[in-house]
């Protein structure tokens, strides 16, 4: 045995990055094995971080400390925030990033751990010692012992790449996939199955005719992903906008029975809410066109990603549909579009944790648990990384909580509903959605990744110092009042009730700022911009937040009944047959999860209650005793 580690991480994309990274802060010995070192951070497909629901992760990662948003900052060249012109609560920030100045962001990151080592090598086997994993061997015999491994794979687990009707066994172009690994998983007795991406053809932009079509401009004040950068840096570009025409139809309908996707040559599920180009003209026949983004992928590089034309048709079919778009008509082809197919794990054989329920110390995050998008596969890294770490400390596993996260609602939702395709983050999916809002991440989450352990001592004493300037503005916003008359002097409306108003309560009418309240105090002027901008979104939700504290209590409540790993739900009484083995197959980890096991009732659900309290009560006097 080579060397031995408290965690391996392995793979370095974006979830084996923040797992890592994770790992190495909370003070584990970390190890980040990888193929090759120089592909650490690689943005496989869209060099484009966060948008609706993902940027809300990714504040999340920030303020947990995590790298995904500095390294976003470091390297963004479109910075936009979706939804502008909706509630503080559904706009996503994004942006388009260069591909290079990401890579090397994200490789300084790693470089500048204390506690973690790069290995280059191409794992192979995991091996478990009386039930938890004990070492990693590499496929060139290496072998590396450990108190605890995660594993994101991304899309290498078997992972197949098909153009028409080629196939290329790789994990993405020009790497090989992993084979190994899938086997190790087959012998735990792991349910896997079959999913799958797609990529569409990069583009020479010195070959497309731009003044032929439509352009999207970066937003003149560029918002942050982190906490930590007071302002963006990077040069902004605007990015191309063009459609597809019946002519592009007709190409794509003549040759679909080409297409990897409809030949019946792939198994898997593809993404939804990311159709294929020949997804969407066989879905949506009936439209005229499909909109398409033209993104660089760098300043100085020559390559552009066409969003919105992923494909698996043979080469000369999609170069022949391209160039039937305007814009495109004499374009050269840098690399044809692809789908890929991989392997993927059955996120219910997870813990909230994400490790394995049959294998102690193995933990799982990224694309291998049936998760599409950077963000996604980031933020379960994060968790993977710290808990595996906790894990070989012999602490207990952190669980975040879908009422403190959306980090909390993506875990829920994979280990206790699983997966029929790729999952993909949306606002939409958050029950508690106006509290976690990309704005208050830090608030949320900081003070917990504290606690934690993972937060180091810059952001902390930022973070201090940036919730005493939030006291002290709400404080100032309070003990400023006016009556209905004196305000409607200033121009501002208000019930003729003769009750007396603070600027904080003005400030939840959606016409008033901290700005236009400074004709009536200017003392106002005082207040910092950050602040201002948070406590103005505190004030608007402060009367929806405080009618969702009981629901977000009574969540809380449920998470923290927990069931017991060794819990027999075949001695249920009460229940049926059916729902007991429901029950035994889903194994869900609290009170909460087992609400939504299909069949599960109101009075299922006290008795199991009543039963998990008895179960408790059982073990506490037997340890007693």
């Amino acid at each position: 045995m080579d060397i031995n580690y408290d965690v391996i991480v392995i793979g370095a994309g974006h979830a084996g990055c923040e797992a890592a990274s994770a790992a190495a802060r909370s003070g584990a010995k970390t190890a980040l094995l990888t193929h090759r070192r120089d592909t650490i951070g690689v943005m496989s497909c869209n060099p484009a971080i966060g948008g609706l629901g993902k940027g809300h992760l990714v504040r999340e990662i920030d303020a947990l400390d995590g790298l995904m948003g500095r390294v976003a900052d470091a390297s963004g060249i479109q910075f936009r925030l979706l939804n502008r012109k909706k509630g503080p609560a559904v706009r996503g920030p994004r942006t388009q990033a260069d591909r290079r100045l990401y890579r090397e962001a994200m490789q300084k990151e790693i470089a500048q751990h204390r506690n973690l080592t790069v290995i280059e090598g191409d794992a192979f086997d995991i091996s478990a010692d009386h039930g938890a994993v004990s070492s990693v061997t590499t496929k060139d015999g290496r072998r590396f012992g450990c108190g605890t491994v995660v594993l994101t794979t991304g899309t290498f687990l078997r992972g197949l790449i098909h153009i028409g009707q080629t196939t290329i066994p790789a994990g993405r172009v020009g790497e090989d996939p992993s084979e190994g690994l899938s086997g190790t998983l087959t012998r735990l007795g792991l349910k896997l199955g079959r999913l799958k991406t797609g990529t569409p053809a990069r583009l020479d932009r010195r070959t497309i005719d731009w003044s032929a079509i439509g352009s999207q401009e970066a937003d003149e004040d560029p918002v942050p992903f982190s906490f930590m950068t007071d302002r963006i840096t990077t040069a902004q570009i605007s990015c191309g906008v063009t459609r597809t025409t019946e002519a592009t139809h007709k190409i794509i309908t003549n040759n679909i029975h080409l297409s990897a996707m409809y030949s019946g040559q792939i198994e898997g599920v593809g993404p939804r809410y990311c159709p294929s180009i020949e997804d969407k003209i066989v879905r949506f026949g009936e439209r005229d066109g499909h909109q398409i983004f033209l993104e660089p992928e760098g300043i100085d590089d020559p390559a552009v990603y066409p969003n919105g034309i992923s494909t698996s048709l043979p080469a000369d079919v999609q170069e022949a549909f391209i160039r039937t778009i305007p814009g495109l008509e004499n374009v050269a082809i840098l690399q044809p579009g692809y789908a890929i197919e991989y392997d993927h794990v059955d996120p219910r054989e997870l813990t909230p944790a994400l490790e394995l329920k049959k294998l102690s110390g193995l933990f799982l995050a990224g694309q291998i648990n049936g998760t599409t998008g950077y963000e996604e596969a980031a933020a379960q890294g994060l968790v993977a990384g710290l808990n595996a770490a906790r894990c070989a400390a012999q602490q207990e596993p952190h669980h975040f909580s879908r009422s403190d996260s959306y980090i909390g609602v993506m875990i829920d939702d994979l280990t206790s509903r699983g997966v029929t395709e790729p999952y993909r983050m949306f606002t939409s999916r958050a029950e508690y959605r106006l509290s976690l809002r990309a704005d208050n991440a830090d608030l949320r989450l900081t003070p917990i990744g504290i606690s934690l352990g993972i937060v180091g001592q810059q952001r902390s004493d930022r973070f201090s110092s940036y919730c005493e300037d939030l006291d002290q503005g709400r404080r100032v916003l309070q003990s400023l009042q006016v009556t209905p008359n004196e305000a409607a002097r200033h121009g501002i409306k208000l019930n003729q009730d003769g009750q007396r108003r603070s600027a904080y309560e003005l400030l939840a009418y959606p016409e008033q700022s901290t700005t236009s309240l400074q004709a009536l105090w200017p003392e106002l002027v005082s207040v910092r911009p950050r602040v201002q901008k948070a406590l103005e979104t505190e004030a608007l939700y402060a009367v929806y937040m405080h009618r969702q504290t009981a629901d977000i209590q009574a969540t809380q409540r449920d998470e923290a009944r927990v069931i017991p790993p060794n819990f027999i739900f075949d001695h249920l009484p009460g229940l049926s047959n059916e729902l007991k083995l429901k029950l035994a197959a889903v194994r869900p980890a609290n009170l909460a999860q087992a609400a939504k096991v299909d069949g599960m009732t109101p009075a299922a659900l006290a008795l199991l209650l009543a039963l998990i309290r008895k179960h408790g009560a059982i073990e506490r006097a037997e340890r007693v005793s």
